[in-house]
């Protein structure tokens, strides 16, 4: 009975290697070509990795903090408030200079909308009653003249009574005139210039108002993270004191200190590896962006900075400031290079290693063979190695994390080479 469960487990594991070594007989890879092109030789400096953008941010008004909404650490993004600081005061002001701005605007808004036609038709109607009563005036006056003509009919005090009777009416005749046209014409152009200059006066009030209410706002001008704090909710600042130092880590500088006799070789846009001691699976490729035409005097070094695109991870960069790096740069003179697709590295283990694929006749299976290389410079899409290859030979660049030694694989496609090695700063 034991014998026949001995075999019984045999059997399945034998099934199961079965199975295994087919399915990794079937690993599907997609390959490209070793090539050989003239490069530069490179030679690596030590660097440090340093923020692209460092800033200290200050309040530009004195104030107590009533709002601290960071922590060292936390990321911020571009015009998130750092800081606030008390503004009722001014809030109010505010709130009573806004009230005074609208009733300026409906005063200025009145006369440019001219005179109503209810107004217009009101004084029209007054001016013909004002006319209508003149003429009621003159026709008394002459009944009264032509009785005063005959002797006694009309005393000299009725008379002078119908006189004034009629003056009253012109006068007023004259005036409900006047107010008429003044009602077409509508206000004077020199009374709207005054209700502008009183609006733009009352606008500038308002503005400079939420100013002071926006510089008791402390706000981040690019994104980045918290690496200090200088104060905290109810602290008392004065102007210029600071509140936080920002770092912007989206890209980051390696600063190397490079010997004299390379700096005619490096200028800026030129490739360069990247590798970072505390991230020994991975290397970078980065950029010169600037070469500092200033170098030291005793040790005849000149500060070079090479840029890299940082990857943030849930919020987190994976290349922190201050971290050791070093950096190799094109320098050398150019000699023949065998090169590889980045793709093709693979790396974490003792050494970095490409997969080359020895094929099996002319089909498209072969096996892996893993070769350990030596890094150089970056050509492209391209990197320099040294290693036990040759040019043509094919390597893995899709599929060599699964990969294991003289694992049978199928080669499902190809990229040319011309695809991948396009130029490089290494050239």
């Amino acid at each position: 009975m034991q014998r026949r469960i001995c075999l019984c487990f045999a059997a399945i594991v034998l099934s199961l290697t079965g199975a295994v070594s087919g399915v990794l007989a079937q690993s599907p890879v997609i390959v490209s070509r070793v090539v050989e092109r003239e490069v530069r030789t490179g030679q690596t400096f030590v660097g440090t990795i340093l923020p692209e953008k460092r800033a200290t941010i200050g309040s530009a008004v004195g104030g107590r903090v009533v709002e601290f909404p960071i922590d060292e650490g936390d990321r911020v993004e571009e015009g998130q408030a750092l800081a606030k600081l008390l503004t009722n005061t001014i809030n109010l002001e505010l709130d009573a200079a806004e009230a005074e701005l609208q009733l300026r605007k409906h005063e200025l808004e009145e006369l440019e909308n001219g005179t109503r036609p209810e107004e217009i038709t009101q004084a029209r109607a007054q001016m013909e009653a004002a006319r209508t009563a003149l003429t009621f005036s003159e026709k008394r006056l002459e009944r009264i003249q032509r009785l005063a003509a005959r002797g006694d009919a009309a005393t000299q005090d009725q008379l002078d009574e119908a006189i004034a009777g009629r003056d009253n009416a012109q006068a007023t005749l004259d005036e409900r005139t006047a107010a008429f046209e003044l009602a077409g014409a509508g206000p004077r152009k020199e009374q709207i210039a005054q209700a502008r200059a009183r609006v733009a006066m009352q606008s500038a009030l308002v503005q400079n108002l939420e100013s002071k209410i926006v510089k008791h706002t402390m706000i981040a001008r690019f994104n980045g993270y918290v690496v200090s704090e200088h104060t905290e909710v109810g602290a008392w600042v004065n102007s210029g004191d600071p509140v936080a130092e920002i770092v912007a880590l989206d890209r980051v500088d390696v600063l190397a200190h490079v010997l004299e006799t390379h700096v005619p070789h490096i200028r800026p846009g030129i490739e360069s590896r990247v590798e970072v001691p505390a991230l020994p699976d991975r290397f970078f490729v980065g950029k010169v962006a600037i070469v500092i035409p200033e170098g030291d005097q005793r040790s005849r070094t000149f500060p070079v900075k090479v840029r890299l695109e940082n990857e943030i991870i849930d919020d987190h960069p994976l290349l922190k400031a201050g971290m050791l790096a070093r950096v190799t740069l094109p320098t050398g003179a150019r000699k023949k290079s065998l090169l590889v697709p980045k793709d093709a590295l693979v790396l974490g283990g003792p050494s970095p290693m490409v997969y080359v694929i020895d094929v099996e006749g002319s089909g498209p299976k072969g096996k892996a063979r893993p070769v350990p290389v030596e890094l150089d410079i970056p050509s492209g899409s391209y990197v320099a190695v040294a290693g036990k290859l040759k040019p043509g030979e094919r390597v893995v660049v899709r599929g060599n994390e699964r990969l294991r030694p003289d694992q049978e694989v199928t080669i499902t496609g190809e990229i040319a080479a011309e695809e991948s090695a396009s130029g490089g700063a290494g050239e």
